[in-house]
């Protein structure tokens, strides 16, 4: 297959550019011909290149964008091509660019847009395939694209809502951090010092372990940073493991106060992602395999495994979802109701708005809670430290009152 430049003008008198695959120059005319466009030159250039690989991912928020637009273009009669050339020329992210150029290659080509998709995996997961495939084959990709950038703008609402509850906490323990480091490696040197040269050679206990403690820090701090490293490393290598993952994935569902939100989010996501892909006509076998794929916990997504499972035996939703213990009464209850109405897609909707509002609530708590804890704890940490270090000169006034009065 060759690769072809060409000019062509639109309907409306405007004049594009593009490059495109062909076996040859008249069936990349006919082919643009029929898109409705009408072709002012096509000429020869050097063999398309294979899709250029793009490490990692794209934000959230720019996908989100990107869906938002094409959906308008898309109803508004636009062509996927000059769709998606008109995403390349405009996305703030410059892999997204990069992705959209290739796609927009692809399409050109004959691929459908789905399968053009499907091959950046690390920017395009199986929800938004599945929901793109979806509207390709029902004949309305606009709605589509409208439901996924609704959920993925959503999604980024949540995500926003968690960052900003965790920003505090965050800057309270690298100030403490920080705090701790300085006092450990200026002030107590300086303190232990004049201990030294006023002669006095038993320290308190507590005055000995920050003695000890200071001495590491300046003396091994390479040890602890080499501790760091290992154990940053074997967390990570243990968390790729499927047997780790399970693991961290149980724990975080079971810790307290952050288990519970942990839960809710999940099943916030569940339900928002089912609701999205039933309601774009995607069969609810497939669209419960694509959804565990997206909630992010190997204990919920065995959950839902197993559910597909019951329903490709002929049962209900509900009841594997209440056997497996995750789902709270009022989410089985409501999606039976849901079932048997046959409106399990705006009653999935309705699950997902109230445990949004949960994780409001839960995060708005959580970060009120933890704000005087973390003012407490910094304290707790400084007070030590202080009374570490007047406890000796105590000690020496006590001895010099003692010296005078005798």
């Amino acid at each position: 297959m060759a690769s072809w430049a060409y000019t062509i003008k639109d309907e409306s008198g405007s004049v594009f550019e593009g490059n495109a695959e062909a076996d040859s120059e008249d069936v990349l005319r006919a082919r643009l011909v029929e898109q409705g466009f009408v072709v002012l030159e096509i000429k020869a250039t050097k063999s398309v290149k294979k899709a250029r690989r793009v490490m990692g991912g794209v934000k959230t928020k720019h996908l989100s964008v990107m869906c938002r637009q094409f959906s308008v273009m898309v109803d508004a009669g636009v062509t996927l091509v000059r769709c998606l050339n008109v995403l390349a020329e405009q996305v703030e992210s410059p892999k997204l660019r990069t992705v959209l150029e290739d796609v927009k290659l692809d399409v050109e080509s004959g691929n459908m847009l789905n399968k053009s998709l499907a091959k950046y995996p690390n920017i395009f997961d199986r929800l938004f395939v599945g929901l793109i495939r979806a509207g390709e084959i029902g004949g309305n990709l606009e709605e589509s694209l409208h439901r996924l950038s609704e959920f993925l703008e959503a999604d980024v609402k949540l995500k926003n809502k968690i960052k900003s509850a965790m920003t505090y906490p965050t800057v309270v323990m690298c100030a403490a951090v920080g705090i701790v480091l300085f006092l450990m490696t200026f002030v107590i040197p300086k303190f232990l010092e004049m201990f030294n040269d006023l002669g006095m050679t038993e320290l308190p206990p507590t005055t000995a372990f920050l003695k000890m403690c200071s001495d590491f820090i300046l003396q091994r701090w390479w040890l602890l940073g080499i501790i760091v490293i290992v154990i940053v490393v074997a967390f990570k290598a243990f968390r790729k493991t499927s047997f780790g993952n399970r693991v961290c994935d149980w724990v975080g569902l079971k810790i307290p106060v952050f288990g519970p939100l942990t839960l809710k989010v999940c099943i916030s996501r569940f339900a928002r992602t089912l609701a999205t892909l039933l309601s774009s006509g995607v069969p609810i076998l497939q669209a419960l395999e694509t959804v565990a794929g997206t909630v992010s916990n190997d204990i919920v997504s065995d959950a839902i495994f197993e559910t597909r499972e019951a329903i490709r035996e002929g049962e209900a939703m509900a009841p594997p979802l209440e056997r497996s213990k995750l789902f709270p009464p009022m989410v089985v209850q409501m999606i039976a109701i849901g079932q048997e109405s046959g409106a399990l897609d705006p009653m999935l909707v309705k699950v997902a708005e109230f445990y949004e509002d949960e994780v409001d609530t839960a995060v708005a708590s959580l970060t009120a809670a933890l704000e005087p804890m973390l003012i407490i704890f910094l304290g707790g940490i400084v007070g030590f430290i202080v009374i570490s270090v007047f406890m000796p000169i105590i000690a020496i006034i006590e001895n010099m009152s003692n010296d005078n009065g005798e």
